[in-house]
C-alpha cells in the first residue's frame, strides 16, 4: 500500500466558515494500478487530489503515505514519494523539453542543481518510456498540447516516485490524443509498477482502461473496479439530467 486515507473530510476553511466537500473518504492507492477519479464538475476532485498530495490540509481524518501521516513529511522527502502534474499553464521560460524533464530531478540534485549520472539515467528512462526522443531539443512552447502532456508525464517519471498524481491530463486534447494518453498511462503502470492516479471527465474511456475508479457523487466517495461500479449502478446517478443516462450493458453514457 502506497497511500490510504482514513475517515478523511476535505474542504475549505476561512475565518468565517467551513465548507465541507466530502466526508468519510476512505481510499487506497496500491502499486502498479491505474486509478481514475471521476465526478461532475465542481464536485471536489481537485480538492481531493490537493489534500491527498499534502498541498491542502484535511478538515479531519488522516492521509497515510507509507503508513506515515503525510503532514509529517518535509517538502523534499514528500517530493521523493509523490509527483504531481497539475493543469496550470507553465510559466514563461526558454526551457527545452530535456531541461523541463530534468526539473523532475530537483528533489535529488545538490544545491548547485548539477545533474549526476543517476539523474541523467532517470531522465533518459523517462524519455524512453514516453517515447519522446524526437522532442528533447525543442523548446517546450513549440510543441503541441498532446506532446506537452507527455513531457510533463516524463518529468514526473524522472522524479522517480512510487505515486504519480495528475489533475485532468486530457482536458485540452482531442479524442485520438486522449486515447493515446490513457494507453500511455496504462503502459506506464504495467511497466514501472508505479501507481498513477488521475482525475478526468472522460468517464467512458476511464471505464475501459482503469484498473480501479474513484467516483465522487456528492454524497459518497466510492472506489472499486469499473465492472463492479457498473453492476452496482454507481454511474446511473452520477449526472442527474434528463438528457443523459448510463447504459450498463454498453458501459457508457448515452444521450436520450
Amino acid at each position: 500500500m502506497i497511500l490510504q486515507t482514513q475517515n478523511l473530510s476535505i474542504g475549505y476553511t476561512s475565518k468565517v466558515t467551513t465548507k465541507m466537500v466530502a466526508s468519510e473518504v476512505s481510499i487506497q492507492l496500491e502499486q502498479g494500478k491505474l486509478i481514475s477519479l471521476v465526478g461532475a464538475n465542481g464536485i471536489g476532485k481537485s480538492t481531493l487530489l490537493r489534500t491527498i498530495t499534502g498541498i491542502q490540509k484535511p478538515l479531519s481524518g488522516t492521509v497515510l503515505l507509507n503508513e506515515k501521516s503525510i503532514q509529517t513529511y518535509e517538502p523534499l522527502a514528500l517530493a521523493q514519494k509523490i509527483s504531481v502534474v497539475l493543469t496550470e499553464k507553465l510559466p514563461p521560460s526558454n526551457l527545452t523539453v530535456y531541461e523541463l524533464i530534468a526539473l523532475g530531478r530537483q528533489p535529488y540534485t545538490n544545491w548547485l542543481g548539477k545533474l549526476s549520472n543517476e539523474d541523467k539515467i532517470q531522465i533518459e528512462k523517462a524519455i524512453e518510456l514516453t517515447e519522446i526522443h524526437h522532442l528533447v531539443h525543442q523548446k517546450h512552447y513549440e510543441i503541441s498540447d498532446g506532446q506537452l502532456q507527455k513531457v510533463l508525464i516524463a518529468r514526473a517519471l524522472a522524479q522517480d516516485t512510487p505515486l504519480i498524481v495528475l489533475d485532468e491530463p486530457t482536458t485540452h486534447l482531442d479524442l485520438l490524443h486522449k486515447v493515446s494518453l490513457f494507453k500511455l498511462l496504462k503502459k506506464l503502470t504495467d511497466e514501472t509498477q508505479k501507481c498513477i492516479l488521475f482525475s478526468t471527465h472522460d468517464i467512458d474511456l476511464a471505464i475501459q482502461l482503469s484498473d480501479e475508479m474513484i467516483v465522487m457523487n456528492g454524497q459518497t466517495v466510492i472506489q472499486n473496479q469499473p465492472c463492479n461500479l457498473i453492476s452496482k449502478g454507481i454511474f446511473n446517478h452520477l449526472f442527474e439530467n434528463e438528457f443523459i443516462f448510463f447504459d450498463s450493458n454498453k458501459g457508457k453514457f448515452i444521450i436520450k
